[in-house]
């Protein structure tokens, strides 16, 4: 248990249990929770029945309003342990010590769809942390690109109206396949680069557990000496990048609109903890102009071979909430919450953002007191001199609420910086009041998106052409179809003229920029693989080979593989040796896009026709989704070898000494991409 455990554990309230008796709010008890009070028993209710009244009053309040965008979230606890003292830039106290553990509150989020929308919708996702230090709460507000779709929080209002449904209809929910976010790309080309990220596999993540997180704007260390360094940061999952296809996101949508968050309730439950290591990427401040990209400038990325990232500490979720309400959708996060040693840059959509969060937490919680909920608290108790609003949870004893003051010693008092009290860097401000860019290399909207095209893997190319032609696709507008075509061809004419014959336009008669850059750390495949967490579907009948599947098995828990067993119906299924299996769910129970491979045991049913034709169901999605297969000894009979299939990525049992070797690196590797 952490010091935030421990501060949550005042605020648990269990309303179950062998002694406990319902009581209203007020403590008087309640002999009939059931029937409302009527005037004879076939007449009207009765406007004295106070206990109906404050129930049903309680519950048409129970909501507060959905987060504009973000809505849908979920969150988890854990901690965060530094690896290296970062001193010489900060005097974050949370960062000067190797081994020092930070308690968090980490929320995941989807930027478009309302709180009822889908996890695998293609879009923004937010991956926020509140890291509850001993100087205060410190939140860092990521995204799973390291750019923005914008370059200054004015248009914050514009892009989200754009994203959102049709204010008529109120569709379509939680995409970005119509007219008016392509109307918007056009019109405002600097979201050129963001949205080629959108549109990649990036913007599908397989788990919230395998995308990184990239706070995009620029901040400042600064450490003992008052020297100032940039910096971003990243957050890099142990399991790697990895994602989702278009076909697969879409399906898994309808079958499982869960899924993302099912997946970190099952990682966290059964002990395979989600980790993720934090890198930041420093410039001194002398070297703020030495680069072809402002540093000021959140649609631009700042390249990991240009300015390496220094790997300093591990973040690792291992508790799961008590209560979502509570916890997930009362939490606040505001990038303005800083400690001693971090500080804002000019960053323009940084210096938005600073005042946006707060103000519409302030509307949604209707209420100044947000920061005192159980899960926004600090861990230090708060003194000031701030009173009063809605609900106000203290009942504060002072007859003093001011400052200056001599009635009470001038307290709360002011803490000295060197004693641990915030100072704002001194930076030197001067100029003219303006509304212009802070540099030219802000209307440069093409290099960097170029920049990511060439570092795509042929994969990755062709995935992206198809995210772009099906969401382009959904634009009724033709002249808008047209313009964006156009548009990314400053990118690469090749893609764009691809996405136009899928769309119904002419090829773009332009050509794209000169950009000959690529970075191999921009593609997903040069991730770290591994078969830790992967989830096998194990279809399975009776009279199969106990011996060998057992074997399988093991090696799945030996690996940290993660299966369930699939069969005709809920219950048992005996082997050839009369050992029996637990099965856990039925074909009628699930999809086999839920799957990341699957192993064909087969066997008999009572139903044999129906039980095949679910595992030739099964193998053909699999195989079309270029993920792996694994065949049981006696199962190649569901097998359908043509000439056409190469059969890349099926590892058959009876073909191999070590299938067990083979069939985890296979899982391990994920795709099969050169499958026919």
């Amino acid at each position: 248990m952490d010091q935030k455990d421990e501060q949550l554990q005042h605020f648990r309230k269990q309303n179950t249990g062998p002694d406990k008796q319902m009581q209203e709010e007020s403590g008087m008890k309640v002999s009939n929770d059931q029937k409302t009070l009527r005037a004879g028993k076939r007449g009207p209710l009765m406007m004295q029945d106070f206990h109906f009244y404050k129930k049903q009053t309680h519950f048409n309040r129970e909501r507060i309003p959905e987060k504009v965008v973000h809505a849908r979230g979920f969150g988890a606890y854990g901690d965060f342990e530094l690896y290296e003292s970062m001193k010489d830039y900060t005097v974050a106290k949370f960062l000067q010590k190797p081994g020092t553990k930070t308690p968090v509150f980490v929320r995941f989020s989807n930027f478009i769809g309302n709180k009822g929308s889908k996890d695998t919708a293609v879009d923004i996702r937010g991956f926020a942390v509140k890291f509850y230090t001993e100087e205060g709460n410190y939140d860092s507000l990521a995204l799973q690109f390291p750019v923005f779709i914008l370059a200054d929080a004015m248009k914050f209002m514009d892009v989200t109206h754009a994203a959102k449904p049709d204010p008529m209809t109120h569709t379509p929910q939680a995409t970005v396949a119509h007219d008016r976010f392509w109307d918007y790309v056009v019109n405002n080309p600097e979201s050129a680069h963001m949205v080629m990220w959108l549109m990649s596999m990036r913007g599908r993540p397989r788990s919230w557990r395998m995308m990184e997180g990239y706070p995009i704007n620029t901040f400042r260390f600064v450490n003992e000496a008052g020297k100032s360094t940039f910096f971003r940061m990243v957050w890099k999952p142990k399991l790697g990048v990895h994602s989702l296809l278009l076909d697969e996101a879409n399906l898994i949508g309808g079958v499982d609109p869960d899924f993302h968050r099912n997946d970190l309730i099952e990682a966290i439950s059964s002990g395979a903890f989600p980790e993720y290591e934090l890198g930041v990427q420093l410039i001194n401040e002398e070297d703020e102009f030495k680069f072809d990209f402002d540093l000021l400038d959140d649609t631009k990325l700042w390249p990991e071979e240009v300015v390496p990232v220094k790997i300093i500490g591990k973040l690792t979720l291992n508790r799961l909430m008590d209560n979502f309400f509570a916890e997930a959708e009362q939490s606040a996060f505001n990038p303005a919450n800083l400690v001693p040693g971090i500080e804002f840059s000019n960053d323009p959509v940084l210096q938005g953002r600073s005042f946006a969060y707060r103000d519409t937490e302030l509307y949604r919680q209707h209420s100044a007191n947000y920061e005192d909920l159980p899960v926004n608290r600090p861990l230090k108790e708060a003194t000031n001199n701030l009173r009063d609003s809605y609900m106000k949870y203290h009942i504060e004893t002072d007859h003093v609420h001011y400052h200056n003051n001599s009635l009470a010693q001038n307290t709360p008092a002011e803490t000295p910086p060197e004693e641990g009290g915030y100072e704002n860097y001194p930076e030197k401000v001067e100029g003219h009041v303006t509304r212009e860019h802070p540099s030219d290399s802000f209307q440069d909207y093409f290099s960097q998106a170029r920049m990511f095209w060439n570092s795509l893997s042929l994969p990755e190319r062709q995935d992206l052409v198809e995210s772009f032609s099906y969401h382009i696709g959904g634009v009724k507008d033709k002249t808008i179809r047209q313009k964006n075509v156009d548009m990314f061809a400053n990118v690469d004419v090749e893609m764009a003229s691809l996405i136009a014959d899928n769309v119904g336009v002419e090829a773009p008669k332009t050509t794209n920029v000169e950009n000959d850059e690529s970075y191999p750390s921009l593609s997903q495949l040069n991730s770290p693989h591994s078969a830790m967490t992967q989830k096998v579907g194990v279809l399975i009948g009776n009279g199969f080979n106990g011996e060998e599947v057992q074997s399988t098995l093991e090696s799945f828990k030996q690996n940290g593989v993660l299966f369930e067993l699939i069969g005709e119906k809920l219950g048992t299924v005996t082997c050839s040796e009369r050992n029996e299996l637990e099965v856990d769910k039925a074909f009628l129970n699930v999809h086999p896009v839920l799957y990341d491979a699957i192993y064909v045991v087969g066997g008999t049913a009572g139903n044999q026709m129906m039980f095949d034709q679910h595992i030739a169901d099964f193998i053909k999605m699999q195989y079309m989704h270029m993920k792996p297969i694994g065949v049981a000894a006696g199962g190649e009979q569901y097998l359908l070898n043509t000439e056409e299939n190469n059969m890349d990525g099926v590892v058959v049992a009876g073909e191999n000494q070590d299938f067990t070797d083979k069939f985890i690196e296979a899982i391990a590797q994920k795709r099969f991409w050169d499958r026919t």
